[in-house]
């Protein structure tokens, strides 16, 4: 079901755009950080360490559209081996890499706001990479110092397209809160996420994923009232308007995460059919979300749309009919990074500010695919 916000009379969205019935967000982005894992690998470099000699992998690998990816490899003995790692060595490195990369980002991210870690009422955390329990919310609240009271959620197992509903659970909060800081954070520590063997099945997955962290501030207007101490005085960051889900129930084992009895690991599966299946449904969500705001794709300034693969974002582009401008970031992060599951899109967003094109009055489109398979969406403006 599409959401659209109610905006202030300082927003300039027209009124006769905004389906009644549908004005229920008024969050904004205050800040926008990302953080990564401290090394960084090219997609050769991969193959060489790994001893990887199959010409039929190496050229999934060095035709990803993939050119480094943030990793935190295995230990290698006094040869140079690569050790096996397993599965509670990896939810070990899970819990490391996360809670490092998550308090660098949310850090950051305050900082770009002007907000102090004092001031987060709300942390939703989401990750797929690993399972905790407590979850990375309760870690990250002592490790950081957060207040005890802080309310917090888990979202845990979602995917790639989890950085979404994390976003829109996270806005929700916002809104009923008015004044108040909610902190969504997506970290997935793709390094302990993965099995080595000899099918192009694990090829295509671990030639994709790479290592990130992201993290938004967001803080509905209080319109007049008595913002907390250390509150932004300033709501100028872009105003969510709404979101869309899509889940594609013909396509429910598509992306899975399984046991794999031979590794003795959890396994991620990616069906080759994927993007093509993401791509046919593309359209009937994006104008779904657009159609309750009045709104056309001609009316999208920003695309930032998940780095799901070459493929996939290929099939998003032409299905949508966007140009490679359009999706600019989005591949950008791909090259430079490879897939960061439920983070890519922030990443994409964080260049975009970087550019600082975004001019008052433009809307944009946020954009994630996962497991479901599901297609999420939201809509914001400047």
């Amino acid at each position: 079901m599409t959401t659209v916000a109610n905006p202030p009379s300082t927003d300039v969205i027209e009124p006769s755009k905004i389906t009644p019935g549908q004005l229920l967000t008024s969050a904004r982005i205050m800040g926008v950080a990302t953080a990564v894992t401290g090394s960084s690998y090219t997609q050769r470099e991969l193959l060489d360490i790994f001893e990887i000699s199959d010409p039929k992998v190496r050229s999934v690998f060095l035709n990803s559209a993939i050119e480094r990816r943030y990793l935190s490899l295995p230990p290698r003995d006094e040869e140079g081996t690569v050790l096996p790692e397993a599965q509670g060595e990896l939810l070990d490195k899970h819990k490391e890499l996360a809670l490092d990369m998550g308090a660098r980002a949310i850090r950051t991210c305050l900082a770009n706001a002007g907000i102090d870690v004092d001031d987060i009422a709300y942390l939703c955390v989401t990750t797929t990479t690993g399972f905790l329990t407590p979850g990375l919310s309760a870690l990250l609240i002592r490790s950081m110092g957060l207040l005890p009271q802080t309310s917090r959620v888990d979202v845990v197992g979602m995917g790639c397209n989890a950085g979404l509903n994390a976003l829109q659970a996270a806005a929700g909060w916002a809104t009923a809160h008015p004044g108040q800081v909610a902190v969504m954070l997506c970290v997935e520590a793709c390094s302990a996420a993965y099995v080595i063997d000899s099918t192009l099945r694990t090829a295509v997955v671990n030639s994709l994923f790479g290592d990130g962290a992201a993290a938004v501030a967001l803080v509905a207007d209080p319109s007049g009232s008595s913002a907390p101490c250390g509150t932004p005085t300033r709501f100028d960051g872009p105003r969510i308007l709404g979101f869309t889900s899509h889940l594609i129930t013909d396509a429910i084992d598509a992306m899975r995460y399984e046991w794999d009895d031979a590794q003795n690991k959890f396994s991620f599966y990616l069906d080759p059919h994927v993007p093509y299946v993401v791509g046919a449904h593309a359209e009937q969500v994006v104008d779904r979300l657009l159609s309750g705001a009045g709104l056309r794709r001609s009316d999208i300034s920003h695309w930032l749309v998940h780095s799901g693969g070459k493929k996939v974002i290929d099939a998003v582009r032409i299905n949508l009919g966007l140009t490679r401008h359009d999706v600019r970031h989005t591949t950008g992060v791909l090259r430079d990074y490879g897939n960061l599951s439920s983070g890519s899109f922030l990443f994409s967003y964080e260049r975009l500010l970087q550019e600082e094109v975004a001019t008052t009055g433009e809307y944009g489109v946020l954009m994630t695919m996962g497991p479901g398979s599901t297609i999420e969406t939201a809509l914001i403006q400047w």
